[in-house]
């Protein structure tokens, strides 16, 4: 898998990104300023930028309730995003969705969703739309292990199958369900087995690899493109945050699972990588990191600064 330089370094600047804004969401939790809870992407960056790192601007995405990670991979703004999770008028819904609906249409995410399993409906409709419009667009369903359970999902994957869809159900496997090891809410060891009820490809890769789930993830794009039809590409990956909230998991996980997993963490290992093939040196990987620190604390003020709605705009963008 041949990858520009340049392509490289973008992808390990965004991966950064994705980490430095969710700790800025941490601290706005921690000091009390932001509105409400948050689920937190850190430790999953190698799948959403892996991903996205294939997608072009008319691609799709719909997004779980973990969605930071994905909107910042499509290519959104961190100000914005800052501005949303604030309640502020100039973030990306206007301060009026939060966490759980952040969304660019423009960028063609579709939205986080608070309702598990609801993206799967969602992605397969863009594809819809993407395949009756003749655009060659492709669109990706983000989700976790704990949404493989739910109704919405299979039937989303049985009409892609059957309609040979351009659409790539992306699982995230952190192997919990809310606060439920995957082991005790399904039987199936391997989401990606579930692929076979629908006649389509289930693929499985290492999640922490960003390179891996970009060569597994372009196959399966391609073969949307093609006309060919879905595929499931199962990431087995971790959060390094509790569900919701800025907790480690050591309540309700065990603490050398949690440590074996951060020793597989995404950011370094692919620093790590670019180093050794000498795509970076040390100097310009901190550099990268500096610049990322600058741009998020930037983003960050801008969103602490800005004004919250009106009264008057209470209704505006409600369309039921």
């Amino acid at each position: 898998m041949d990858i520009p330089k340049d392509e490289l370094v973008h992808m390990y600047e965004t991966m950064v990104t994705i980490r430095q804004f969710e700790e800025g969401v941490a601290k706005l939790m921690r000091d009390g300023k932001s509105p409400g809870i948050a689920h937190l992407y850190a430790g999953q960056e190698a799948v959403g930028v892996g991903v996205c790192s294939l997608l072009t601007k008319d691609d799709y995405i719909a997004s779980s309730h973990r969605g930071h990670g994905h909107l910042i991979a499509k290519g959104g703004d961190p100000k914005g995003m800052y501005a949303e999770l604030l309640g502020r008028s100039p973030g990306y819904c206007h301060g009026k969705g939060g966490s759980m609906h952040i969304a660019d249409l423009d960028l063609g995410m579709l939205g986080a969703n608070g309702i598990v399993g609801a993206q799967g409906p969602i992605a397969v409709g863009a594809a819809f739309a993407a395949r009756y419009k003749g655009t060659g667009a492709v669109s990706i369903c983000f989700f976790g292990d704990g949404a493989t359970n739910q109704g919405a999902m299979h039937e989303a994957m049985n009409l892609a199958a059957v309609l040979k869809l351009p659409v790539i159900f992306v699982c995230e496997n952190n192997l919990y369900g809310e606060w439920t090891r995957q082991d005790r809410h399904q039987t199936v060891h391997d989401v990606a087995d579930r692929a076979k009820a629908y006649n389509i490809p289930g693929v499985i890769v290492d999640g922490m690899d960003i390179l891996a789930v970009r060569q597994v993830t372009s196959e399966a794009v391609e073969r949307a493109r093609r006309g060919d039809g879905p595929s499931l590409v199962e990431c087995k990956t971790y959060r390094f945050y509790d569900h919701q909230g800025v907790g480690d998991g050591s309540t309700d996980r065990p603490a050398e699972e949690i440590a074996e997993w951060k020793s597989r963490d995404p950011i370094p290992r692919f620093r790590s990588y670019l180093i050794e093939t000498e795509t970076l040196t040390e100097a310009e990987a901190a550099q990268i990191e500096q610049r990322v620190a600058a741009r998020i604390e930037e983003a960050l003020a801008f969103a602490e600064a800005a004004p919250l709605p009106t009264p008057d705009v209470l209704l505006d963008d409600v369309y039921a």
